[in-house]
């Protein structure tokens, strides 16, 4: 992939969500900037809660109906924030295809797999249902599902989770997008099917100069496939750069914890060193920094000023006292 990028495919600005429930009003997204290139893999990493799902769902206007987002998000020069609902239903499932969580509760239980693509296609083409259905055996087979011209006729229940995945990736396809939100595609796969569902997403990647945004918390998935990284905590992007930079060189302390809690094959004998605490609750914006209370590196200051993300060395880091690198460089002197 070129390294020389024009226009961004996906621009998001300032995006901000924040949820209704019983007990307050809940920030799950606070301030997320990112953008993501033609034949880019751009990572969002973080714990569970960090917002990372509820980031791109607000992209396509599939919040649930207690959400308010704000900010901006714009596909190819066009905005989808407040954009009516024609657009974006035209643009959901065509140029943008989306990669549910859980793909037994994303696909429909009483329908075949190969029903289930051609409606999509249908939705989006002008095309009879028999061409519809050709159309899915073969985007079936494009996605390696064995047997497809009998096995399409399957219902979700009767095939495994790998083979559920490779429908829905399908499905995802079925218009060929511009750019393709994948929301933990291997989450609940073994490591055989994990890894042939991470080479068809980069076969696709290379072949279709396909964008990808991959939601995840495996930071093993990150490094096979992704080109940038953003790390996510408590709503915001604590860090930001590419793949090796955050792998080798993580800036945050948030980022440099992630890492250190996951065993690595190159050092067999690391002890792993899991973060402490909990992840806050996001009834009401941190007065500082959001990690402060589990970063053993934080001083006063941290504890008051919310840190904006700057450049720090080939990334760009929220800290408001050094990049965590060079921190760690001192500590050990």
């Amino acid at each position: 992939m070129s390294e020389s990028f024009s226009q961004p495919l996906m621009e998001i600005r300032n995006l901000q969500v924040r949820f209704s429930v019983r007990s307050g009003v809940v920030h799950a997204v606070r301030g997320v900037d990112l953008s993501v290139q033609r034949g880019e893999v751009a990572a969002l990493v973080g714990e569970s809660g960090s917002g990372k799902s509820a980031s791109m769902l607000a992209t396509l206007g599939l919040l649930d109906v207690n959400a308010v987002a704000s900010g901006s998000v714009r596909f190819d020069g066009t905005e989808l924030l407040g954009a009516p609902g024609s657009i974006l239903r035209a643009l959901r499932g065509g140029r943008i295809g989306m990669i549910f969580q859980d793909p037994m509760t994303s696909l429909n239980p009483v329908l075949e797999f190969r029903r289930q693509i051609a409606e999509a296609v249908i939705s989006h083409q002008r095309v009879t249902p028999k061409q519809a259905e050709a159309k899915a055996i073969e985007l079936l087979e494009m996605v390696s599902f064995p047997d497809a011209s009998r096995k399409s006729k399957s219902y979700p229940h009767e095939l495994s989770g790998g083979m559920r995945q490779r429908a829905m990736i399908a499905m995802a396809l079925a218009n060929d997008p511009d750019i393709l939100i994948a929301d933990e595609p291997t989450t609940a796969l073994d490591v055989t099917v994990q890894a042939q569902i991470l080479d068809l997403l980069r076969s696709l990647r290379q072949s279709r100069d396909l964008a990808i945004i991959l939601i995840t918390h495996d930071l093993g998935v990150v490094a096979g496939l992704a080109d940038r990284v953003h790390v996510m905590y408590a709503g915001r992007i604590v860090e930001s750069g590419p793949v090796v930079d955050i792998f080798h060189r993580p800036q945050h302390p948030y980022t440099a914890g992630l890492l250190g809690s996951l065993p690595r094959l190159d050092r067999p004998d690391q002890e792993l060193t899991p973060i402490g605490g909990v992840p806050p609750r996001l009834y009401e914006a941190p007065a500082g920094c959001a990690f402060a209370p589990r970063c053993q590196y934080a001083v006063d200051s941290c504890h008051v000023s919310d840190p904006m993300l700057r450049p720090a060395e080939a990334s760009m880091v929220a800290c408001s006292v050094m990049p965590f690198a060079a921190r760690t460089a001192e500590t050990a002197r």
